[in-house]
């Protein structure tokens, strides 16, 4: 019987899964994602985990026919490398990665592809749809997005396409990312940057709220908490549905995709507040069709099981190079 290994490398979790040849998980292990001192201790976590995982489905590393990983980026392909991540210390400038994986496993079979992608091809693999042309976006830590146009999935020469979180949608550069520019979509939306933005807000209209904006622990969940019973925190969801729907009209400029799904933990955790006002605001915004919004049935593990299909498939995420598929 083949193995094959699925990776999730996220800025908040890393995990990984053993599957057959049928994308049936037989052990998995995931652990937070050290925040340093070097890249190579988040090498050492992938490979902690994989290893864990193994052991958990009874198959030795070295058995394992191929793996795939889905990563935050930005990726250097060629080296099979994360650099410099946006939403990690400044000290985590290189993660290696296809090769430590490679020497574990014992296997040259190691896809590598960005979260976002491994996203899509996730959704498409298990979806019964199984659409051509469709969108996985994450509203997370981050923002990206897979893309499969006429059922390719768009990674570009390094594998950084689908980095629609850092298009501006500002120009005013209100707020700076993660990344350091201003303006961008994931400096006003992302889990990491909403109470960054609420602070901001604030100061620029400070209203009664019981929000705790002083406290250093303050964050995208105490905003959605409050919603409903403190006007601060609408006005912080209203504005985030604003920039959210822009981000995600440009997207289906770009794309004409059928399907836009969506995952992340913002997004998994606050459906109603994130989703639901986009879907209002889309159909006077875009002026091509407008595809379904919908939140992905493979919740947090969308990535991981991508990751996996992306093994079984040859990186690919086609479904007809598997026996069996689900």
């Amino acid at each position: 019987m083949a193995y094959y290994v699925g990776v999730d490398l996220g800025a908040t979790n890393v995990r990984a899964v053993v599957g057959d040849g049928t994308a049936t998980v037989l052990g998995s292990d995931a652990r937070g994602t050290p925040r340093g001192p070097t890249g190579i201790a988040v090498t050492e976590a992938v490979l902690s985990v994989v290893r864990n995982a193994c052991a958990e489905a009874g198959v030795e590393p070295n058995a394992v026919a191929a793996a795939g990983i889905g990563s935050i980026g930005p990726l250097d392909l060629a080296a099979g490398v994360v650099l410099n991540p946006a939403n990690l210390p400044d000290t985590v400038e290189r993660i290696p990665l296809v090769g430590p994986v490679s020497r574990l496993l014992d296997t040259e079979e190691v896809h590598l592809h960005n979260d976002t992608n491994a996203g899509v091809i996730g959704e498409r693999f298990h979806s019964e749809r199984n659409p051509d042309d469709m969108v996985y976006l994450t509203v997370s830590s981050g923002i990206g997005a897979g893309v499969a146009v006429d059922g390719n999935v768009l990674s570009g020469w390094d594998g950084n396409a689908g980095e629609v979180g850092h298009m501006t949608v500002d120009p005013h550069g209100f707020m700076t990312c993660g990344c350091g520019l201003d303006g961008h979509w994931e400096g006003y939306c992302s889990g990491n940057n909403i109470p960054k933005y609420a602070r901001e807000l604030h100061e620029e209209d400070p209203i009664d709220t019981a929000l705790p904006i002083e406290d250093p622990d303050f964050s995208a969940v105490d905003v959605f908490e409050a919603a409903g019973s403190d006007t601060f925190a609408d006005h912080v969801i209203d504005q985030l549905a604003h920039w959210n729907a822009m981000g995600i009209a440009n997207v289906i400029h770009a794309y004409a995709p059928l399907v836009v799904s969506v995952g992340g933990a913002v997004a998994l955790n606050n459906p109603e507040r994130v989703l639901d006002p986009v879907r209002e605001k889309l159909a006077e915004m875009v002026f091509i069709n407008v595809p379904e919004i919908r939140l992905t049935d493979l919740g947090d593990e969308v990535v991981v099981k991508g990751a996996l299909a992306s093994a079984l498939t040859g990186g690919t995420g086609d479904r007809s190079r598997v026996e069996s598929p689900p």
